[in-house]
């Protein structure tokens, strides 16, 4: 009995992972719109003391709402899936964050091994090692729990209309 309730819970943790990584990532965001610096100069450069508008419009304030957008996306996932449309939807936004998430971090990390940019593209040995030995894993690790959200989604039987 004890092997089916845990069979039965398990699938949302894969959600609520995905959420607090996502909830994480729009926190930090928030914290550089908002003047904070720790770890912004490592990962966008000169933009980081510079500042623009744009900058902190969309790459801080916009990115950070489109992690909380996540979160809530997290929380579905590890909810029972919904029925019909709306439970597919959630499913197909599970796997698109993590194929996004994934070619952002493979990319990028296989750009910076490779020196493909060459000297087109200005990256400081710091931001280069900050890069591939925290933001790029980072990326990495979120795709990958929404992957497993996405997949283990709508598996919480007896909730969802499975079997009890």
């Amino acid at each position: 009995m004890d092997a089916d309730r845990r069979d039965r819970t398990a699938p949302g943790w894969w959600g609520r992972i995905a959420g607090a990584w996502a909830v994480a990532f729009a926190g930090l965001h928030f914290y550089w719109a908002l003047g904070g610096s720790w770890g912004l100069s490592v990962s966008a450069g000169p933009l980081a003391e510079e500042r623009p508008e744009w900058f902190v419009a969309v790459g801080l304030w916009g990115v950070g709402l489109l992690c909380l957008i996540g979160g809530v996306l997290g929380w579905l996932l590890a909810g029972p899936r919904p029925r019909g449309l709306a439970g597919r939807v959630v499913k197909v936004l599970g796997w698109c964050v993590c194929a996004v998430l994934l070619v952002r971090g493979i990319a990028v990390e296989g750009l910076l091994l490779t020196d493909t940019a060459g000297q087109e593209i200005a990256v400081s040995p710091e931001q280069r090692l900050w890069t591939l030995l925290l933001w790029n894993p980072w990326f990495l690790i979120g795709g990958l729990v929404f992957g497993l959200a996405a997949w283990k989604s709508g598996r919480v039987e007896g909730l969802s209309g499975g079997a009890a």
